[in-house]
């Protein structure tokens, strides 16, 4: 009985310290909440980068996503991945990306995102890179992207889409005596 205990004891920490991603910073501007700031790492040379986050809007009215800077970057643009007859486009938003009141907005690899033009330096894994994002009502608001691996799908201790951690897949827990998975 100990063992068990000391089991879902030891599952319980583990949960706690995993249940929200480590990329779990909130920003909030006006009313936009931004979360799950993060990018990929960059292999040596590579001169642009992508930023990915997820926009709330909890007001009344629209605010609009219409650029961004850092010192990472010569240039931060909002861009649109798409799929027109078969092939993917990309392209940059002029007017930016609205985000209409009481929705949600996710930047994410294969649809909209931020370009990073002219990287001064690689963006490396566990890295923090701060950019700064301008909306058109809610102003300039300071962030940093969380830089994940190279392949990375989300932001960093995301497991899965909703960000719950895969137990079956953790290092240790297939052997944890008393633990059926």
């Amino acid at each position: 009985m100990k063992q068990i205990l000391g089991s879902l004891a030891y599952v319980a920490l583990l949960m706690a310290l995993f249940a929200a991603p480590a990329g779990a910073q909130e920003v909030k501007a006006g009313d936009l909440v931004i979360t799950q700031a993060w990018s990929r790492a960059t292999p040596g040379g590579a001169k642009i980068g992508g930023g990915y986050l997820t926009i709330e809007n909890k007001g009344a009215t629209p605010d609009r996503l219409i650029g961004g800077s850092g010192e990472v970057a010569s240039k931060i643009e909002v861009h649109e991945m798409s799929m027109k007859n078969g092939v993917m486009t990309m392209r940059p938003l002029d007017n930016g990306l609205t985000i209409e009141p009481g929705k949600t907005v996710k930047l994410a690899p294969g649809g909209f995102h931020l370009m990073l033009f002219d990287l001064k330096a690689p963006l490396k894994q566990g890295d923090k890179v701060p950019v700064t994002l301008e909306f058109e009502k809610a102003g300039k608001v300071t962030l940093s992207l969380e830089v994940g691996s190279i392949g990375a799908q989300g932001p960093a201790g995301a497991d899965h889409p909703d960000g719950h951690m895969d137990m079956k897949n953790t290092p240790g827990m297939k052997n944890m005596p008393g633990m059926k998975m």
